[in-house]
């Protein structure tokens, strides 16, 4: 996935596959969900979801806003199997996003935001998992959160069980 785009569709809000497969379900959280439009690199991206999954869910804002092809990609972090960060700046922009995901354990992640351009503000956009996620027991539970960061400041990532962080970088305009 670095290498090259693979095909994948992630975007599932409705986890729990209810009513059509209630003894299935996907292994992940929402926030989760969303990181995957960052760190799987797939340039021809979509919601995958029904529609009216996605109705009155602030969380799909994310969606609408990620980019799906980059000039950039830093991979911030990562164990094989086990978790990863990566960062990637739109293709032709300033605006970068951020995805974090890990596998069935919690984990708290700091990521120092070095990747963004020395000496300019952005406005920061966090979905993250809510302190009660879980991707069995509470796969929706998310935050959404919004702050001025700059080069250098550190981003605290409490990814849940499953879970994951999807963040995007707006430059502030003066």
């Amino acid at each position: 996935m670095l290498a090259g785009p693979i095909d994948y569709t992630p975007g599932v809000f409705n986890l729990k596959l209810k009513p059509y497969k209630e003894s299935n379900q996907v292994k992940s959280t929402l926030a989760q969900q969303l990181a995957l439009y960052v760190v799987i690199y797939s340039p021809i991206q979509m919601a995958c979801d029904l529609i009216e999954n996605y109705d009155d869910q602030p969380a799909f804002q994310f969606i609408r806003d990620v980019a799906v092809n980059w000039d950039e990609t830093k991979v911030l972090n990562g164990e094989v199997g086990d978790y990863v960060t990566i960062a990637r700046r739109a293709k032709w922009s300033d605006t970068w996003f951020l995805g974090s995901i890990t596998d069935e354990n919690a984990r708290e992640i700091t990521v120092k935001l070095d990747f963004l351009k020395n000496g300019e503000k952005f406005i920061m956009t966090e979905y993250v998992d809510a302190d009660d996620a879980h991707w069995d027991d509470n796969p929706t539970a998310i935050n959404i959160n919004t702050r001025e960061v700059e080069r250098g400041d550190e981003l605290v990532l409490k990814l849940a069980p499953g879970g994951g962080a999807a963040v995007s970088f707006s430059k502030v305009e003066e």
